[in-house]
């Protein structure tokens, strides 16, 4: 079928009926050689820029034998170019989390709370979240384990009145992560000395 398309640009079913593939870009993801890097490792030694460069094109290397052991050549020679992606480093890492955290906080927000992450609870969720191996992907879970369902639990077990305000924090000897509620002032009308203020903190 990937022939076809890449060949001739348009794709026949059995009914003879058509597909046209012209003037389409198609972008095709794999993970083959991942495992061979992985077991292959870092080994020892300084990370120089040489060094770097090096890895570089061991990978490339690695990458490009497993795809000549999986694909026919037929197949590899329709391909205009393979990218290979660089491992997520920390800065990359950190953007995700604002990103997914981005969406609890409009799901928060649309409840009447406001929600606020310290930078210290964004490392502990990386710390947590961030597998060389596989990603980025368990971030999301991370974020649900330590933010989502203690939040959720002190949602269920206390009254939280509208424009409470709610902090995720790491308590650093303990090593967990906390959720602090602070609740809006009321004023209370006090007969001689007119309007007082009540703030209830957690």
């Amino acid at each position: 079928l990937m022939l076809q398309v890449l060949d001739d640009g348009v794709l026949t079913d059995s009914l003879g009926r058509k597909v046209d593939f012209k003037n389409t870009i198609i972008i095709m993801t794999s993970n083959i050689g991942s495992r061979q890097l992985k077991d292959f490792g870092k080994g020892v030694g300084f990370n120089t820029s040489s060094r770097q460069a090096g890895s570089k094109d061991y990978a490339r290397s690695v990458i490009e034998n497993a795809l000549k052991k999986s694909f026919a050549p037929e197949f590899l020679n329709r391909i205009d170019d393979v990218i290979i992606f660089d491992e997520l480093q920390s800065d990359s890492i950190h953007q995700i989390i604002d990103i997914e955290l981005s969406h609890l906080f409009s799901r928060i927000k649309a409840m009447g709370y406001t929600l606020e992450v310290t930078e210290k609870a964004k490392n502990f969720i990386v710390d947590k979240g961030w597998d060389h191996q596989f990603g980025a992907r368990p971030l999301k879970r991370a974020i649900q384990k330590y933010v989502e369902d203690p939040l959720a639990e002190e949602m269920i077990k206390s009254t939280m009145p509208a424009g409470s305000k709610i902090l995720a924090d790491l308590q650093e000897e303990a090593q967990e992560l906390s959720i602090f509620i602070t609740r809006p002032e009321k004023q209370l009308k006090h007969p001689d000395q007119g309007l007082l203020t009540e703030n209830n903190n957690e």
